[in-house]
C-alpha cells in the first residue's frame, strides 16, 4: 500500500540532489547525515522505487528519481507558499548577489523577474564580475550568493554546463594566421585556461594580442578585428562567426556553472529564497 510522502523526507531528498551527497546536505536540512539516511530509505520505501544510485564522487538520480524531483520541488514550494500566506510573514533583507556579465541577461535575469515581484521587500545588491574574482568573495562572507563558473566538483550546488564557442568576425579570416592571434581573460580564468589547453592539444600556435577581464572587451577585439576568442555559447552575439574545425580550432571543454553560497547566509530567509530559485529554475539534469 502506498505512503503519503512526508514532508521532511522529501527535503532531504532535494537536499541531497542539490548539494549531491549526504554529508553535503547535512547543513542545508540541519539533520545528521545518517538522519537524512533514514529520511532517503523511507521515501523510497514509500513510493516503492529506488530513487539515488551511489556514483564514484556523488549520488546519482535515477530515472524514478529525476521524475519524483520535478513533484517534490513543486510540493516544498506550495508548502512555502501556504505558510507565507497563512501567517502573513513578507520577506524582508537584502541579498548580496554576483554573476559574471555573460551569465547575467541569459540566465540571471529571467530569475529576479520571478523573485522581484513577489518579494518587493528584498533589497538585491547586484555584483558583476568574473567568477575568479566573485568565488573567493562568497568565501569571505562578502557576498551571500554567485552565479559561478566553479573551479572545482565541490564548490556550490552544479546547475548546468554551459558550451564554450571559438568566434571570430567573418569581416576578417583571422583563423588562418599562424601564430593565431587570441583574446583572453584574466589569468585566473577558467575559459582562458581551456582556450590556450585547447590549442596546446592540436599543436596549434597562438599569440596572446589582448586581455581583458569584461566580456565586452573580448567581443571588442574580435569585432575589431583585432583576434579571435573564446566565450560562453550564451553570450556569443549573433553577428560573430563560430568558428570550429574547418577553421583548424578544435572543441572546448563546456563550463560547470554552479549558484555559490556564503556560511554566513545559511539561516537568511531571502537568501534560502532566492538561492531556492535560482536552483529550480536553472538546474538542469544531467
Amino acid at each position: 500500500m502506498l505512503q503519503n510522502l512526508q514532508i521532511d523526507w522529501l527535503k532531504c531528498f532535494v537536499a541531497v540532489v542539490d548539494t549531491g551527497s549526504l554529508s553535503s546536505a547535512t547543513g542545508e536540512v540541519h539533520r545528521s547525515q545518517s538522519a537524512i539516511s533514514m529520511q532517503l530509505k523511507k521515501l523510497e520505501e514509500a513510493v516503492g522505487r529506488r530513487l539515488l544510485d551511489r556514483g564514484p564522487r556523488k549520488l546519482l538520480l535515477t530515472q524514478d528519481g529525476q521524475m519524483l524531483l520535478g513533484y517534490a520541488r513543486r510540493i516544498l514550494d506550495l508548502q512555502a507558499e501556504a505558510l507565507s500566506a497563512l501567517h502573513g510573514d513578507e520577506l524582508t533583507g537584502r541579498v548580496r548577489l554576483g554573476v559574471p556579465d555573460d551569465y547575467a541577461t541569459r540566465y540571471l535575469t529571467p530569475v529576479l523577474k520571478r523573485f522581484a515581484p513577489k518579494h518587493s521587500g528584498v533589497e538585491i545588491e547586484l555584483n558583476c564580475e568574473q567568477s575568479p574574482a566573485l568565488i573567493p568573495r562568497v568565501a569571505r562572507g562578502e557576498l551571500d550568493l554567485a552565479l559561478v563558473s566553479r573551479d572545482h566538483a565541490r564548490r556550490g550546488t552544479l546547475l548546468f554546463h554551459e558550451p564554450m564557442v571559438w568566434v571570430g568576425s567573418p569581416q576578417f579570416e583571422l583563423w588562418r594566421r599562424d601564430p593565431l592571434p587570441i583574446a583572453v581573460y584574466e589569468e585566473a580564468s577558467l575559459a582562458r585556461r581551456g582556450a590556450i589547453q585547447s590549442l596546446a592539444q592540436q599543436g596549434r600556435r597562438y599569440k596572446v594580442v589582448y586581455n581583458s577581464s569584461s566580456l565586452a572587451g573580448q567581443i571588442a577585439a574580435v569585432d575589431s578585428g583585432l583576434a579571435v576568442a573564446a566565450l560562453t555559447q550564451c553570450s556569443a552575439p549573433p553577428h560573430l562567426q563560430v568558428l570550429g574545425a574547418a577553421h583548424g580550432l578544435g572543441p572546448l571543454a563546456p563550463m560547470e556553472v554552479a549558484v555559490y553560497r556564503s556560511r554566513e547566509s545559511r539561516g537568511n530567509k531571502a537568501v534560502d529564497t532566492l538561492h531556492g530559485l535560482l536552483i529550480r529554475t536553472l538546474r538542469q539534469s544531467t
